[in-house]
């Protein structure tokens, strides 16, 4: 699985409006935004670098004007870890990555929080908007972030929300998820949030069942995604998630 989640984060890396490839490693920028979480790179399974390799990806992140940031499956590429480490890339996190199959899937029942997908300029604005209380404002809403999401939907992903209430016409949101078009046959869920007023209502859990069941409508065998804590955790384990592997951030300071 490990190199499956690793050649899908090549892949959608290569979706990104601006693609340097560099010595066994990819990494995606995106002219709108100056997020490490959005312009970062990740090395191909296998890669085997070396200091010039190295050195020419700090270079593409430098003259961008961003913080040199890396995202991968380690064990897909063992001998990239200790390349760059040795070039002074510090540790950011290590997060465990669960799996969901279309074997393990479970639908919350019905009667639980309607889910919608957006449609609308305001739809996609109001989703990105939770997304960004729901995270503490690490993501601030802004139009580029709402025209993202929609990319997103219309290139082959998903983006599903909750509404506020029934008669809110969709146009504020309580609770939202998204993920990339399917990549090798998997794809990564991500951007699950719930704003603070409508927690414990069940729309974590309902915004992950209809992403994944839309990925897998759409080919995937496997959807993916990281948890940010043991609550979160146990919500995507009641979908279907399971634990499979690491996933290593590696930052250049300086």
């Amino acid at each position: 699985m490990d190199t499956d989640v690793q050649s899908f984060a090549v892949a959608n890396l290569r979706r990104r409006p601006e693609v340097v490839e560099a010595g066994g490693f990819v990494a995606g920028f995106d002219p709108t935004t100056d997020s490490p979480y959005i312009n970062y790179a990740t090395p191909l399974p296998g890669a085997r670098p070396g200091p010039r390799d190295v050195a020419a990806l700090v270079a593409a992140f430098r003259e961008r004007g961003l913080t040199p940031r890396l995202e991968f499956a380690p064990d897909a590429a063992p001998e990239a870890e200790p390349a760059l480490r040795r070039a002074g890339f510090g540790t950011e996190a290590v997060h465990t990555y669960l799996v969901c199959t279309p074997h393990t899937l479970t639908v919350p029942p019905a009667g639980g929080p309607a889910v919608r997908t957006p449609r609308t300029d305001e739809e996609y604005a109001a989703v990105d908007a939770a997304q960004s209380e729901a995270f503490g404002g690490v993501f601030p809403p802004s139009p580029e972030g709402a025209a993202r999401l929609r990319r997103m939907q219309e290139g082959g992903g998903a983006v599903r929300f909750v509404p506020e209430s029934e008669d809110a016409g969709g146009a504020g949101c309580a609770g939202a998820a998204c993920c990339s078009a399917p990549a090798v046959g998997t794809a990564e869920l991500s951007g699950v949030a719930t704003r603070p007023a409508f927690r414990g209502r069940g729309v974590a859990a309902a915004v992950t069942a209809a992403v994944t069941g839309a990925m897998f409508a759409r080919g995937a065998r496997t959807v993916w995604l990281e948890f940010s804590g043991e609550g979160s955790r146990r919500v995507y384990e009641r979908v279907g998630y399971r634990p499979r592997g690491t996933r290593l951030y590696l930052v250049l300071g300086g």
